[in-house]
C-alpha cells in the first residue's frame, strides 16, 4: 500500500519580487490558511483546499509588485511544485479527473490529467477587468502556471456565466474536485504507474 503520510509537498521560493511558502497534504481534511495579500486570490485558492480535502498553507509576500501579477504568478508556481512533490512517483493514482460545477448562473467544466506534462487550454471569457482586488486576466495565468509547475494537463471551459466572481469561483471549485479525483489512489494498481510507458515522471 502507498504510505499516505508521505503524500505531502513543501516548497518555498524567494526572489526580488516575492517570497512564497506552500505546504500541501493530499491526505488532509481541508484545513487551509491562505494569505497572498489579495483577498480575492485567497478566496479562489481556498476553494482548492475546501473542495478537494487537501490541507493547504500558503503564505505569499511581495516586495516589488505594483499590480499583483508577481505574487499571483509566483504563488501558482510554488503551489504547482508542492503538488508535484506530494505526488512523488505518481504510482497508483487514478491520474485523470474532471468535474462540472455550477455557481448560480455560472457553470464550469475542468478536466485534468496528472500526466507529468504541464499543459493548459482555456475557453473562458470575463466581462470586467477586476474581481474585487484581483485582475481577471490573472485567473488564466495563475491556472497556467499551476499546471506547468505541477506537471499536469489542464482544460477549463466555462459553459455559462455572467457574473465574473461566480465564473472564477466555479472554475476553482471544479479544479478542486477534478484534482481530488485524479490524485486518489486505486489499490488495484499499487506500485504501478498509470501509463503504458511505465512512468509519469520521466
Amino acid at each position: 500500500m502507498v504510505d499516505r503520510t508521505k503524500r505531502q509537498g513543501r516548497k518555498n521560493r524567494k526572489t526580488s519580487e516575492s517570497n512564497v511558502e506552500v505546504f500541501i497534504d493530499l491526505e488532509g481534511r481541508a484545513n487551509y490558511t491562505v494569505d497572498t495579500g489579495s483577498k480575492m486570490l485567497d478566496h479562489l485558492l481556498d476553494q482548492i483546499s475546501r473542495h478537494s480535502g487537501f490541507d493547504l498553507t500558503i503564505k505569499s509576500e511581495s516586495s516589488n509588485d505594483p499590480d499583483g501579477h508577481h505574487v499571483a504568478e509566483d504563488t501558482a508556481i510554488v503551489l504547482g511544485r508542492a503538488l508535484d512533490e506530494a505526488l512523488g512517483e505518481r504510482e497508483g493514482i487514478k491520474r485523470m479527473g474532471h468535474a462540472i460545477v455550477p455557481l448560480d448562473e455560472a457553470l464550469a467544466l475542468v478536466a485534468v490529467d496528472l500526466s507529468g506534462r504541464g499543459y493548459s487550454v482555456f475557453d473562458m471569457t470575463f466581462n470586467t477587468p477586476l474581481i474585487g482586488d484581483f485582475r481577471t486576466e490573472l485567473v488564466s495565468h495563475v491556472l497556467e502556471s499551476f499546471a506547468r509547475e505541477g506537471r499536469f494537463n489542464l482544460h477549463v471551459r466555462v459553459l455559462t456565466g455572467a457574473n465574473d466572481h461566480h465564473i472564477a469561483e466555479a472554475i476553482f471549485k471544479a479544479l478542486a474536485k477534478a484534482l481530488d479525483s485524479a490524485v486518489s489512489l486505486d489499490d488495484r494498481f499499487f506500485g504501478q504507474s498509470p501509463s503504458t510507458k511505465g512512468t509519469l515522471t520521466e
